[in-house]
């Protein structure tokens, strides 16, 4: 079997790049080694929609994934919990170090807003008029209006489904296992049963399956890692007492509001792999650990319980911390993404816009250069 365009991967950028090639009538395939959303862009809780405190080269993505958030449910024929919430950045002490603290939020608000992201420095009290439980010592926060939450388990297979309607091939249950070669371009993907072949150009966006594929096919190593973000969800209460989607300047820390007035909390505490029952589980100290920085913000949260947590989602990083979204040597028409763990999910609807034209013209859109491979190389630092 023959297709212009294969696409290995069904997360959010998987679902989503198919669905972008369907739209404008190309011939796809997207592979699935398990179930559509069943990776990282599935699990608990809700994702967030955010441009405030994000990396500077991912501003001009976020800018045009503001864009595309709130039609998408209209586009797909599908919800995706999509809702703008706005986002607090919440300052509470100087730090030390380069950080800056509060000292540097009317700066980092003046980049945003020059990004075309719409960002206030907020003081103290001007905070708690948006979050009247907050803890006293916060003094301030940076206040993105724009920004929002979205469901990633229904945006994703919502992406998907309808990736199918235009007439997208979604095969599940289909890993890819290897790479046929002719040249420097790739020829076909071998599955454990199946040999596909590809006219045009291959999109690998399996995420922590990208970089073990790479070094068997390509022998390639990337520079990135494997990560098991942690979660947890409160027991419902009759109030909310979170308004917006909560980030933190030196605390590791995320809020958000799901359904029955739970607060998911999250930030970047990880869960660690068992080899026992060969997955991925929660260490109770750290899950405790991540909801007492939350009840330090909301005291309100004191005498809440948890009611579940989470680590199983597998997720990759970088050395940076910003996603690899590149070619590379050896496979000329395979777009690599991975790397993509407390950046991806934001702004994957401009990422996705944004491959699918790279696949079908060929040439690397502007939005997309500072994700190249080159920034891990010298020969890639101009003046070295």
């Amino acid at each position: 079997m023959a297709y212009d365009y294969i696409v290995v991967g069904g997360g959010v950028y998987g679902a989503g790049t198919a669905w972008e090639l369907a739209s404008r009538g190309e011939d796809v395939l997207l592979l699935e080694a398990e179930e559509i959303a069943s990776g990282a862009s599935g699990g608990l809780g809700k994702r967030g929609v955010r441009a405030n405190g994000r990396d500077l080269r991912e501003l001009p993505l976020m800018n045009l994934a503001y864009d595309l958030w709130p039609t998408l449910s209209d586009r797909i024929g599908a919800e995706t919990g999509y809702e703008r919430t706005g986002h607090l950045r919440l300052f509470e002490r100087e730090t030390g170090g380069l950080q800056g603290g509060f000292a540097s939020a009317q700066a980092r608000a003046n980049v945003q807003n020059e990004f075309g992201v719409e960002t206030e420095v907020l003081t103290g009290d001007a905070v708690r008029e948006l979050e009247p439980e907050l803890s006293d010592d916060v003094v301030g926060a940076l206040y993105c209006p724009n920004d929002g939450v979205a469901d990633q388990t229904a945006t994703t297979r919502g992406l998907a489904a309808a990736a199918a309607e235009l007439g997208a091939t979604i095969r599940e249950h289909t890993p890819v296992r290897g790479v046929e070669r002719d040249g420097d371009r790739v020829t076909a993907l071998v599955t454990d049963e199946e040999r596909f072949e590809v006219e045009k150009a291959v999109l690998l966006l399996s995420n922590a399956h990208v970089p073990k594929l790479v070094e068997s096919e390509l022998g390639i190593t990337l520079p990135v890692w494997e990560t098991f973000p942690q979660v947890s969800a409160t027991e419902p209460m009759d109030e909310a007492p979170v308004n917006h989607l909560i980030g933190h300047d030196h605390r590791r820390l995320a809020l958000k509001v799901l359904s029955d007035n739970r607060v998911m909390i999250s930030g970047g505490w990880r869960g660690e792999w068992d080899d026992d029952t060969n997955q991925a589980i929660t260490i109770d100290e750290r899950v405790q650990g991540n909801a007492a920085e939350a009840r330090a913000v909301f005291p309100v949260l004191e005498d809440v319980q948890l009611e579940t947590a989470d680590a199983s989602r597998r997720e990759t990083a970088t050395v940076d911390h910003i996603p690899i979204i590149d070619t590379l040597p050896g496979a000329t028409n395979m777009i690599i993404g991975t790397g993509w763990t407390g950046h991806g999910f934001a702004i994957s609807l401009a990422v996705n816009q944004l491959l699918a034209t790279w696949a079908i013209e060929g040439e690397r859109p502007r939005r997309l250069a500072p994700f190249s491979t080159d920034r891990f190389s010298k020969t890639g630092l101009p003046g070295l």
